[in-house]
């Protein structure tokens, strides 16, 4: 790099010295023209080549900054090729007023619009439409004051010396508004855009020094083509082109830090607004404070009122832009307030579900050997035939008060002992029609009618059969009790792929459930006393959030309950097992 780039350094400086030379030796005249002309063409487009080089090279903002530059190179380019057509191919002076003028004053725009951007910061802070909006009505806004400063004394009534005074001045603007966009941006930059800033600044800096002592020239009848004043030129294209390569060779980066509110954002709809308000005031000067002959006065007031027109509908599609994004943020905000609310329930369950394991882990145990003691000793007496019969009955109700309290006792270490289960590719068809084979009997004999819609092919995932087969197991179960409160009715069972998601839908023509948000609560169950624990769902809730899923349930609009589980589909760089499916299941 250091190599590249010492060389191009060494070019450079003989470039300089090779058109120092050819000012001080070669005549004036037309080979000293046809060579300066040709030299500043192709340097410039050389200089245009390199831009859209990098802009093709990069991304984002970046190949958008490059790219506007290169289109302010092509414009300068053209302006030069007019210049060299006149002087080198027809060998004519060129004429005055010089419609590359306009050109030339475009070329900057772009330049403009390329700082405005501030690749260096972070990409969350624009969006490519608002910049494309911002250069256009900064476009515009330069072009009217053309039209409004330059144009009337370059056209509509020809006053050479008006003009070049006009142009001059308002050329300068332009470049100085260029240069302190260019020194703020240095100011601010880091690392590698701080020093392609910096050569950026002193090149165009250069330039507009060459370009006010050209000018001046100019004006005194001192300047032509291949003089003097034209080496400040070259070495500037010479700067930007070094500028150029360095930026390809560092390969600058954003900024890493999180991008901060800045007055930057606010500047280019200010800058809008002031303009739209500047267009009035410059055309009531115009009508009733400008000295300008007639055709000058009005032809600056219709420039006036139709910049008023076309910025004005850029400001309205601008508004209309800010509203759809606006529109778009509260969706996206409404959306992550749902997920919140959503993620917020998931940590909450999950902290029930661990609380309860740390207690169930240490009191469960301690129960059961009491517990084995009670039952132990209420059979004695069950057997005893010295009781008497209401002695017998007793007994035999602790015993079963004992059992069900062992049942819960078992279905708590059951809970409690849930770990990360081996998991392998199995297809949730088979899982889901393996679980209604085990429920046929039960779903016929309560006159539950079932309805399944499973996809026939379906990617798999990374799962545990047998858990996942005790989820569905449980969720069948549930419906089915629902459904026998109603003497029977329908279970709708869908099994599909949406995206990237496996989707399990069981959904009944039940009652529908009394407290949606906590039928995944432990313990918490509408069954009658003695048929359920409250620990099932809570159970296929661990095991769906185990195998990164995620479980809803909710009451359906017409009626019913509806549990919906979601699966990853697994990804294809997994490594994959050597198990067979079927030989998982079996066991």
């Amino acid at each position: 790099m250091t190599t590249r780039r010492s060389w191009g350094t060494k070019a450079a400086v003989g470039l300089l010295l090779a058109y120092g030379a050819s000012s001080y030796f070669l005549p004036h005249g037309y080979v000293q023209a046809a060579f300066a002309d040709l030299t500043q063409l192709s340097l410039i487009v050389f200089a245009a080549a390199l831009m859209l080089a990098n802009a093709y090279a990069t991304q984002s903002q970046t190949r958008v900054f490059w790219a506007l530059m290169a289109a302010g190179c092509i414009l300068w380019s053209a302006n030069l090729a007019t210049w060299t057509l006149f002087e080198v191919f027809l060998r004519r002076a060129v004429p005055e007023p010089f419609f590359g003028d306009v050109i030339l004053f475009i070329h900057t725009v772009p330049f403009m619009a390329a700082v405005a951007l501030r690749p260096h910061r972070p990409r969350e802070e624009k969006k490519l439409h608002f910049s494309t909006l911002n250069f256009l009505m900064l476009l515009i806004w330069w072009m009217f004051l053309y039209a409004f400063v330059v144009f009337p004394d370059e056209y509509v009534r020809l006053n050479v010396a008006v003009y070049s005074r006009n142009y001059d001045l308002l050329y300068l603007v332009e470049n100085l508004v260029l240069l302190v966009a260019l020194g703020c941006l240095t100011t601010r930059a880091k690392g590698g855009w701080k020093k392609v800033y910096w050569n950026l600044f002193l090149a165009m800096g250069l330039y507009t020094l060459s370009s006010q002592l050209a000018n001046a020239a100019i004006t005194r009848g001192e300047y032509y083509s291949g003089s003097w004043y034209d080496i400040p030129f070259v070495a500037s294209i010479c700067w930007l082109i070094f500028a150029t390569s360095m930026a390809r060779e560092l390969k600058p980066v954003c900024d890493s830090a999180p991008a901060q509110p800045s007055k930057w954002l606010t500047l280019p709809p200010r800058m809008a607004m002031a303009a739209i308000l500047s267009l009035p005031i410059l055309a009531c000067w115009s009508e009733f404070v400008d000295t300008a002959p007639g055709p000058i006065r009005r032809f600056r007031l219709l420039a006036s009122l139709a910049s008023m027109l076309v910025l004005g509908i850029f400001v309205f599609w601008r508004q209309y832009l800010l509203d759809h994004e606006l529109m778009r943020l509260l969706k996206d905000s409404h959306d992550n307030f749902e997920n919140l609310k959503h993620l917020q329930t998931q940590l909450i369950q999950k902290e029930k579900l661990a609380s309860l394991g740390q207690l169930v882990a240490g009191a469960a145990h301690e129960i059961n050997n009491p517990l084995t003691a009670i039952l132990g000793y209420s059979e004695l007496l069950a057997e005893n035939r010295n009781l008497e019969p209401a002695q017998v009955t007793m007994a035999k109700k602790i015993g079963q008060q004992a059992r069900r309290t062992r049942d819960l006792v078992s279905g708590l270490l059951s809970f409690a002992q849930q770990a990360p289960a081996e998991k392998i590719l199995v297809d949730l068809r088979q899982v889901v029609e393996r679980a209604l084979q085990m429920k046929v009997l039960q779903l016929e004999t309560k006159g539950i009618r079932v309805e399944s819609n499973i996809a026939t092919t379906l990617p798999p995932i990374w799962a545990n059969f047998n858990q996942l087969l005790q989820c569905c197991l449980e969720i069948i179960g549930n419906a089915m009790d629902a459904l026998e409160k109603t003497a029977g009715g329908t279970l709708w069972i869908t099994v599909q792929r949406i995206h990237d998601e496996i989707t399990l839908e069981f959904a009944d023509s039940g009652p529908g459930m009394l407290e949606p948000k906590r039928v995944f609560d432990p313990f918490y169950t509408t069954k009658e006393i003695g048929k359920g624990t409250g620990l099932g769902l809570s159970a296929t809730y661990g095991v769906v959030q185990d195998h990164q899923g995620q479980i809803t349930a909710y009451n359906r609009a017409e009626g019913g309950a509806a549990f919906v589980l979601r699966f990853p589909i697994a990804e294809s760089d997994t490594p994959l097992r050597t198990k067979v499916l079927a030989g998982s299941a079996s066991r």
